[in-house]
């Protein structure tokens, strides 16, 4: 039974047909198995149905003997072991009698042949276009040079090329250089990066010192501003026009709101408080100026009972009450309050001549005083002199001591 399949199922061809048979090359056998001898036939695998056409009598050789003589032996091996002899024998006489150690069945070989036609065109291919190429080299004219012409492009080439062995040796050198001076910039750039640092770090430093110290300049100016606003406003103040306030109230003088005039609607410890007042403002101010003012009339500044001395060194008081009757020694106490304020005016009259100020700035009292008149209005209560006139007087007198107190304040300050 082993032998009937080996018949079915190859074919052993001739040497002549060996390259015609299925357009497949030969090729040789791979020295790898020692056992095989060289292939003089080659052989294909076929279908059982397929096979049976070709078989060969046994006069052909050793290919048509496929079974061996132990396989038809009662006495031998059976099952697996008695197959795969029989397998070995059937590959070992495949393989002595082609070049290929192994059959290919007719699937196979038709593959294997439809590839070796692919690669036949691409090579048929590849030699059109090689013809081609040396079909057009060979249309191609070429100038022949002569010994003499083909030694001067030789020596040229060589010219050239120890120029540019030359030009590259430069080019190194340069190279080189520029490499030097790299590093050496490289190097500064490093340096002046630290210092860039080191720059911006102080500047950093100097910005928050110098904005502090503005913060301390800007809160002392406005410390001197305050200061300065302050000081002028004290430079423009006068004590004694703060403490000594001269008005008026209809047609009364007043000071420190105290109304100085002789009706019936003021009472004398009002009239009295208010002679307090002038006598102690003019007092000041001619003791300001002694001994340079000659004071020859002495006020006496006591409170509400203010006293005047004369040349004489007679005392005269200065408040009520009194009347018409009994009024002597007030009217000379007015009377002599005027002298005195007149001497004050004269003296301050001279100092400005003596200080060379213009006429027109000199001091001038608003309203003259001749005697017990002040801008024509007597200041005693007998004589028959009206209340009216004496309280105008008094008004008036109030407004003269008002300008010698400006006067004074403007020269002292």
């Amino acid at each position: 039974m082993a032998a009937s399949r080996m018949d079915n199922s190859y074919v052993v061809l001739s040497k002549k047909n060996r390259s015609k048979g299925l357009g497949i090359p030969p090729c040789p056998r791979s020295a790898a198995s020692p056992l095989t001898r060289p292939i003089e036939d080659s052989y294909i695998m076929l279908p059982p149905p397929t096979a049976s056409i070709y078989k060969t009598s046994s006069s052909e050789g050793d290919g048509a003997q496929l079974l061996p003589p132990s396989c038809s032996s009662p006495g031998n091996n059976s099952g697996f072991f008695s197959s795969v002899t029989v397998l070995k024998r059937a590959f070992d006489i495949a393989t002595s009698q082609t070049q290929v150690e192994q059959p290919l069945c007719v699937e196979c070989m038709r593959i294997l042949s439809d590839k070796m036609d692919f690669e036949i065109e691409d090579i048929n291919s590849d030699i059109k276009a090689y013809e081609a190429c040396l079909q057009q080299l060979e249309q191609e004219s070429y100038s022949i040079l002569s010994e003499t012409d083909f030694q001067e492009e030789n020596r040229k080439i060589e010219e050239e090329e120890q120029k540019l062995k030359a030009d590259i040796e430069e080019a190194e050198k340069q190279y080189s250089e520029v490499s030097s001076e790299m590093k050496d910039l490289e190097t500064k750039y490093k340096q002046f990066e630290e210092l860039e640092e080191r720059y911006w770090q102080e500047f950093n430093s100097f910005q928050l010192q110098l904005t502090s110290n503005q913060g301390e300049r800007d809160a002392i100016s406005a410390k001197i501003e305050d200061s300065q606003a302050h000081l002028e406003m004290l430079e423009h103040t006068d004590i004694l026009n703060d403490v000594f306030y001269i008005s008026h109230y209809g047609i009364f003088g007043t000071i420190n709101s105290l109304r100085l005039g002789h009706t019936h609607v003021v009472e004398w410890d009002e009239i009295n408080a208010a002679w307090g007042q002038a006598a102690l403002l003019l007092h000041t101010m001619a003791q300001y100026y002694t001994p340079k003012f000659q004071y020859r009339i002495k006020i006496h500044a006591v409170g509400s009972y203010p006293r005047i001395t004369d040349i004489n060194n007679k005392t005269h008081k200065l408040f009520g009450p009194a009347n018409v009757l009994f009024s002597t020694q007030y009217d000379n106490a007015m009377t002599l309050f005027l002298t005195c304020l007149q001497e004050f005016a004269e003296f301050a009259v001279s100092l400005d001549k003596e200080k060379n100020v213009p006429p027109d700035k000199s001091f001038k009292l608003p309203y003259k005083i001749d005697g017990d008149k002040v801008g024509g209005y007597r200041v005693v209560l007998s004589d028959f002199n009206t209340r009216e006139n004496s309280t105008k007087a008094l008004k008036n007198m109030l407004c003269n001591l008002k300008w010698v107190l400006f006067w004074f304040i403007r020269t002292t300050s």
